[in-house]
């Protein structure tokens, strides 16, 4: 048993996981919480429109780091990995952020990994499809990760110690870089509305080039926009992770619920139970990325379930540290 801490740090949110990991060999890794944490600190505030991060933006996420680091050392972990996604990627002054990082974190000698979106995406894959599996929803998988600033896109398969990636592509397109990009007025305007749904229309174009999206048996929805979305179409009072974990969402009422966030006001977004503050102005955008994606791959996997899984890129970022520290990294 090895515990671990995965970071990661996106466009929208820091998040942590703290976890004990047991590896077996040719069965699939045990993943047992013992911390998880979010926070919404915008780090790809105006990254989109200025190529750097916003020096507010970047002191709230390093106070976050620093604050992570230090319940590293509370619950004695063996080991951490920092990973740093789609606005540390694209920023000009992403070598700033790094250093930061880097000293926070110094008892554990770890720089935070500026990953690729291909690397982001299997991450994705990895961390979402065992639950997936173990409760018997059918293959191949495909995977979405909607982040604040890129959507990836997976496709695998289950093996009897995991799984293994087959196709993956990661596209600009995500709800802080759409609403930045698009969606200013409160509700956003038809006009603006389709504006952004060619943006998105266009990545999704790319995305099917490089993944076949045909006959999947599953389609998995990650991360904030989703989980939110799925929330309202549980009609949760509250954000209840349970509840949402492993839900089933069928294709039309993915679309009905997109709609109904995307041109809510953000008054109104605000008064729901199960809203995050920090996402109540760019989950109008993340729940209309997620739409299209769903009407995509139903177009061309008209069986396919849709499933929302609460595991995600964390759990890939645990299991890979946790594999690395014992050799049994997988092919």
């Amino acid at each position: 048993m090895t515990r671990v801490a995965a970071i990661d740090c996106g466009t929208n949110s820091i998040r942590l996981l703290i976890a004990d990991v047991e590896i077996q060999p040719d069965r699939p890794a045990v993943l047992t919480d013992v911390v998880r944490e979010m926070e919404v600190v915008r780090l790809g505030y105006g990254v989109d429109r200025t190529g750097r991060i916003d020096p507010a933006a970047m002191e709230r996420t390093l106070t976050a780091a620093r604050r992570y680091a230090d319940t590293c050392a509370v619950h004695g972990v063996e080991a951490v990995r920092f990973v740093a996604t789609s606005a540390s990627r694209d920023a000009e002054n992403a070598a700033e952020f790094v250093a930061g990082v880097r000293e926070a974190f110094a008892a554990f000698g770890i720089a935070p990994e500026v990953i690729s979106g291909s690397e982001e995406a299997e991450l994705s894959f990895t961390g979402a499809t065992g639950d997936i599996v173990a409760a018997g929803c059918p293959g191949p998988y495909l995977v979405c990760d909607i982040g604040g600033g890129s959507t990836e896109v997976v496709r695998g398969e289950s093996t009897p110690s995991g799984s293994r990636v087959l196709q993956s592509f990661s596209a600009d397109v995500g709800c802080v870089r759409m609403t930045e990009r698009h969606l200013a007025s409160d509700p956003p305007t038809e006009a603006e509305i389709a504006a952004a749904t060619a943006d998105i229309e266009a990545a999704l174009d790319a995305i099917e080039a490089a993944v076949d999206l045909s006959g999947a048996g599953t389609l998995v929805g990650l991360a904030g926009s989703i989980t939110t979305l799925t929330a309202h179409a549980l009609d949760l009072p509250e954000y209840d992770p349970q509840a949402i974990h492993l839900a089933r969402v069928p294709a039309p009422t993915v679309s009905a619920k997109a709609r109904d966030l995307l041109t809510m006001s953000r008054h109104e977004r605000s008064e729901l139970g199960f809203m995050h503050p920090g996402r109540v102005d760019v989950i109008g955008a993340g729940a209309l990325v997620w739409e299209r994606v769903v009407d995509r791959v139903v177009a061309v996997s008209a069986d396919v379930v849709v499933v929302t899984s609460e595991h995600d890129i964390l759990d890939g970022i645990a299991l890979s540290l946790a594999r690395r520290r014992s050799g049994t990294d997988r092919d």
